[in-house]
């Protein structure tokens, strides 16, 4: 502990963000530029450096946060850098997407702010690019067995740096134009701004990886030919295949998938397009459901200037604190969390009606209507009890020029063929099923990340790809120094 006393001297400060009727004009991160190490040492101090580190279990990364935090309270940024590197591929992707289950494993949090360990991260990660302490790590010498990774999210960087960084020859297909998956086309660049991506793409082709775009396996390659090309092939294609909304009025137009609107945004931002074709401009938009899509989304639609916005959370508005009967530290609690995109929502006004910033809490969708010509006009809902069941007499209608579903996602997609064509074995739920190895029934064929696991945080996702990564290691050389952090067993603390 580089201040004793820390915890108790200095209060919480998180990074703070740039005015909201600054940032809603451009697509910049959220945040102020710079105005992250003036303080951050000063936070690192309130590590306790307790006994028992809970971040690390909290955290499937096993990521060294008391180690590093010691390292940044004395701003030996070198040594912060080696120790966060050691654990994560991409923590300037974690330290800005990653709603830090960390930080609700700090024992600090127990009775107090948690230590802003996300933050830290950020800052270690940042440091590391501009004083050039992320060089590449091309291996001294190649094993001649090669492997085939499939999608190009984080579980597939993950998994495709580890193993040529072991000395295999890795090409990762992308079904997209562009490499990044999700953290491409999904997120908000005001999340996390293109270029953080492209440093790591470099980074990894200096390595040697390679990279296959606009290439869909199952599709503009056969699954089965792509198999007998290499000596391992590991699916990692996330989980995209989302969830529908099949009630009357849905054949409407201007009802559309959170995913079909949001990669839209993403390629203005991409320079790809002038304005997106499904633009909130001017409109009335109501989102359903009330995640971190949902968030994004909202976000996204005032940038583009709607004339109101939404979102619809079918549960209960949580509590600010911690429920310590039914979500005990060191769990990951459901308490009212305000993101940037919620932030901006409240202060500018965009959903008179709502319960809270944009939100309306308790609000089941009962069906759509629309116009002369099909094109959705409103959005009727009921507010429901906590067991999901309609209330009587409470039914309402909003404006609605544009319907965005954010209801998250069931399993891989199935329509490239890759998962028929290869004759993989699924879970009921539609995930792909793998053994403790993460091998598939298919000889050579591996599974990781969103595809096998199902939906989960990115955090998961980085530690799917480190963690077949060995597991190919492994299977290709007989044994793996390769680290794997967690087995595909493995599951969040809960109660």
């Amino acid at each position: 502990m580089a201040d004793p006393k820390g915890f108790m001297t200095t209060p919480r400060q998180d990074w703070p963000r740039r005015p909201v009727e600054e940032r809603v004009k451009d697509w910049d991160e959220v945040y102020v530029p710079g105005a992250l190490l003036p303080i951050i040492s000063k936070q690192a101090d309130r590590c306790m450096d307790c006994g028992i580190p809970f971040c690390h279990d909290a955290c499937p990364l096993g990521n060294l946060i008391p180690e590093w935090n010691d390292l940044v309270s004395r701003e030996d940024w070198r040594a912060a850098a080696d120790r966060l590197h050691a654990t994560n591929n991409f923590p300037e992707f974690t330290g800005r997407l990653c709603p830090a289950p960390c930080e609700a494993g700090c024992v600090l949090a127990i009775n107090q702010p948690a230590v802003t360990i996300k933050n830290v991260e950020c800052a270690i990660a940042d440091r590391a690019w501009e004083e050039g302490f992320a060089p590449p790590s091309p291996p001294d010498r190649l094993s001649g067995r090669t492997v085939a990774v499939i999608g190009s999210g984080p579980t597939g960087l993950a998994a495709a740096q580890q193993l040529t960084r072991a000395g295999h020859t890795v090409a990762v297909y992308e079904k997209d134009d562009r490499i990044g998956g999700l953290m491409r086309y999904g997120i908000p660049e005001f999340k996390m701004e293109k270029h953080h991506l492209e440093r790591r793409i470099e980074q990894m082709r200096a390595e040697g990886t390679k990279f296959r775009t606009s290439t869909a396996v199952g599709r503009d390659i056969g699954a089965a030919e792509l198999r007998s090309r290499y000596d391992a092939v590991v699916i990692a294609t996330g989980a995209t295949a989302w969830r529908e909304l099949p009630l009357p009025g849905r054949e409407l137009s201007g009802i559309h998938q959170a995913m079909e609107y949001l990669p839209l945004a993403n390629r203005v931002c991409e320079g790809d397009l002038e304005t997106s074709p499904m633009s909130a401009a001017g409109k009335h938009v109501v989102i359903v459901g009330g995640g971190d899509t949902g968030a994004d989304c909202l976000g996204t639609a005032v940038r583009e200037g709607a004339a109101s916005v939404t979102q619809l959370d079918i549960y209960a508005q949580p509590g600010a604190e911690r429920d310590e009967d039914a979500e005990p530290w060191p769990t990951y609690p459901k308490i009212y969390r305000l993101s940037a995109a919620h932030e901006e929502a409240r202060d500018l006004r965009t959903a008179p009606a709502a319960d809270a910033d944009a939100r309306l809490f308790a609000a089941s969708t009962l069906h759509f209507t629309g116009d002369a010509d099909g094109h959705v006009r409103a959005l009727h809902l009921t507010e429901v009890d906590a067991r999901r069941s309609p209330l009587a007499g409470t039914e309402r209608t909003l404006p609605a020029d544009l319907v965005l579903l954010a209801l998250g996602f069931s399993g891989p997609d199935r329509g490239d063929g890759l998962i028929d064509q290869l004759g993989l074995e699924l879970e009921p739920r539609g995930t792909i099923t793998r053994d403790a190895g993460f091998a598939t029934n298919v000889p050579g064929v591996f599974a990781a990340g969103d595809a096998a696991r199902g939906q989960s945080l990115i955090v998961w996702a980085i530690a799917e790809g480190r963690a077949v990564a060995a597991a190919v290691d492994r299977c290709l050389t007989g044994s793996s120094r390769l680290p794997a952090p967690i087995s595909p067993y493995d599951r969040p603390m809960s109660v």
